[in-house]
């Protein structure tokens, strides 16, 4: 009897924040954001010179959970979603842990865009999601292997989601998403006139 299995899993977290522990609201994240972006000099002069449309502090700050008393309640709750998402991925840590390496605001504008990348000096990256406006871009997760499928037919539109070359997931406020760091991702084009505002972060094994 033939046999098919499913083998080399990539695994993506999805939870409400609140789920563990008592993190920020998103109106208090979201008014902590704005707040940072506003006077966030460094940051903006960053964005300008790059051609980022809208607000990161990615390049501007590396302490916002010592700065901010806000932040720092975000990552003790994070830091429980990441025991979580460790302990389903059988990672074998040994001697050492899985730790927060960078944390960062994103406030993308209409018509902004973030292009496909990936993380490749952590572990576990992710982002939870403070405004999500309604018909804003999705997060767009790419199959790892699809740079050696050079002579495979394209799948077909309604294939099972595990079969698929590209995976959008459209998480609603208050949501954190975690996913391992060398899966590539992108954030399309915000087609609304609203604020897409998020909060990404990378934990390093160390």
């Amino acid at each position: 009897m033939s046999q098919i299995g499913s083998f080399f899993a990539t695994r993506i977290y999805r939870a409400n924040l609140n789920e563990i522990g008592v993190p920020p609201t998103p109106l208090e994240l979201k008014i902590a954001c704005k707040s940072i972006a506003k006077d966030d000099e460094a940051g903006q002069k960053w964005c300008e010179e790059n051609g980022y449309a809208g607000y990161t502090s990615y390049a501007s700050l590396e302490d916002l959970a010592w700065r901010f008393p806000t932040f720092e309640d975000l990552v003790k709750v994070l830091d429980h979603h990441i025991a979580a998402f460790i302990k389903d991925l059988q990672f074998d840590l040994g001697d050492k842990r899985i730790k927060l390496d960078s944390l960062w605001i994103n406030i993308l504008p209409s018509g902004g865009i973030h292009p496909s990348h990936l993380h490749p000096h952590s572990v576990i990256s992710g982002t939870t999601y403070v405004t999500m406006p309604e018909g804003t871009s999705a997060i767009k997760f790419e199959d790892p292997r699809l740079a050696m499928m050079m002579a495979a037919p394209i799948r077909k539109a309604d294939a099972p989601a595990e079969l698929r070359s590209f995976i959008y997931l459209t998480p609603k406020e208050g949501e954190v998403l975690l996913w391992e760091s060398w899966l590539r991702h992108e954030v399309p084009l915000n087609l609304t006139d609203e604020e897409r505002i998020s909060v990404s972060f990378n934990y390093s094994w160390t």
